[in-house]
């Protein structure tokens, strides 16, 4: 049974890519998110489905400050047998996405859908080398995720996620 790791969260960036769709214009396309993440839901089949060219898939965590469930819709790649790699990009912000905070804050409290599974997991955040390898296999698939970290000086987190339990 993987065991749960403390997350190291590095620190944040003092440059990086604009995110013009926080705050107010987030609450604008949020039903379109909900839609996106229900039509994701009602999957049949077992494996990622494919959006804007790459794997996607559902990513649950309780909020670190609030306690809510929070669901995002995020770039999942396979990483071996019942393994998945995610980014915490924030497309080359400066910041990490909330997300990855609250993965962090309460790495107890994780669940990833991909496909018509659901299923508690458990994150590892890649350091290193390993983390290097896994942005470049990444990249390979999705090259969008390759320019993110030219567009920040912060160290983007890649999460390895399995099964719990």
């Amino acid at each position: 049974m993987p065991e749960e790791k403390a997350i190291r969260i590095p620190p944040r960036g003092t440059r990086g890519a604009r995110q013009p769709w926080g705050g107010a214009l987030a609450k604008v396309f949020q039903p379109l998110i909900n839609m996106q993440i229900s039509r994701y839901r009602r999957s049949k089949v077992p494996t990622a489905p494919v959006m804007m060219g790459f794997p996607t898939v559902v990513l649950t965590t309780v909020g670190a400050r609030t306690g809510v469930e929070r669901t995002h819709m995020l770039g999942g790649f396979p990483d071996g047998d019942d393994a998945w790699l995610i980014v915490a990009s924030k497309a080359g912000a400066a910041t990490h996405p909330a997300w990855f905070i609250n993965l962090a804050k309460k790495p107890d409290q994780i669940w990833l859908e991909v496909g018509n599974r659901k299923l508690r997991v458990v994150a590892d955040s890649l350091q290193g080398k390993e983390r290097e390898q896994a942005l470049a296999r990444i990249a390979e698939v999705a090259p969008r995720y390759g320019e993110y970290p030219k567009k920040t000086d912060r160290e983007i987190p890649v999460i390895r996620l399995t099964p719990a339990g």
